[in-house]
């Protein structure tokens, strides 16, 4: 069934208004008739499967048929901040990052990034990025659509991880603790009546710099290790994001 996300304000007496690409989709790309039914999210986590019923000349018109919370969500809320990588790989990371229930990415630069954002190219390249979290949280059954931010410095980055409750440096370097040590931490905060939160910081291809690791160290991150074989920047934040749905959702408490 066609997925579609609408603010909250778009729901009103059981009626849900979709406008814009939304309603263009629906009716000329999808070719959609009155009767057929669709499921909309409100992205504050809950789903709507509704039957449409008006097709206007600038929106369409859905009834709404039964209301269920989304079961699609962690029971936790991780903030990705990922290194700007080369090429096309951002694309990847984005889209396996939503996959697998990321809730916000970040982008930085780090001494090691070969690609450094320009601001007269960032709004459209952040637009992108935002299309592709979009089309993967409607594919892989998301009830959010996951947030995309502007590139930052990396003193800004490690700044905002800091403030998680488990900031997580993902370094390849000495003085590094088993991510799985990190991960019981976490699971015991479960259930808790809150949502704990974590953020997990990535290099580029060349890693990071002795200097950010100590300094990331210093802003109270926890260096972890990813392993005994080394990552690409683009398997890391999947890496990672898979280890706390085992850990934390598929496990057996």
């Amino acid at each position: 069934m066609p997925r579609f996300f609408v603010r909250k304000d778009s729901i009103s007496d059981g009626i849900v208004t979709l406008t814009g690409d939304d309603a263009h989709h629906i009716s000329r790309s999808l070719r959609m008739a009155a009767g057929e039914r669709i499921t909309v999210c409100d992205m504050q986590k809950f789903e709507y499967e509704c039957e449409l019923t008006d097709f206007l000349p600038d929106r369409v018109l859905a009834r709404v048929l039964s209301t269920v919370k989304c079961d699609t969500e962690p029971p936790y809320h991780v903030h990705i901040y990922q290194a700007l990588p080369k090429g096309d790989k951002l694309d990847s990371v984005i889209q396996k990052a939503v996959e697998c229930g990321v809730a916000e990415l970040t982008t930085f630069e780090s001494e090691r990034c070969v690609v450094r954002a320009k601001a007269e190219a960032e709004e459209k390249k952040v637009e992108r990025r935002r299309r592709i979290a979009l089309e993967a949280a409607k594919q892989s059954g998301r009830g959010i659509i996951p947030e995309v931010h502007p590139t930052v410095r990396f003193s800004e980055a490690i700044g905002a991880a800091a403030q998680a409750d488990i900031p997580l440096f993902c370094y390849e370097g000495d003085g590094t603790r088993p991510l799985p040590q990190i991960l019981k931490r976490l699971r015991g905060e479960l259930g808790e009546g809150r949502i704990p939160t974590v953020s997990a910081v990535i290099g580029s291809e060349g890693g990071f710099s002795q200097a950010e690791a100590e300094a990331a160290r210093a802003a109270g991150l926890f260096p972890v290790g990813l392993g005994k074989r080394i990552l690409r920047t683009e398997t890391a934040a999947s890496f990672v994001l898979a280890c706390l749905v085992y850990e934390l959702e598929l496990s057996e408490k």
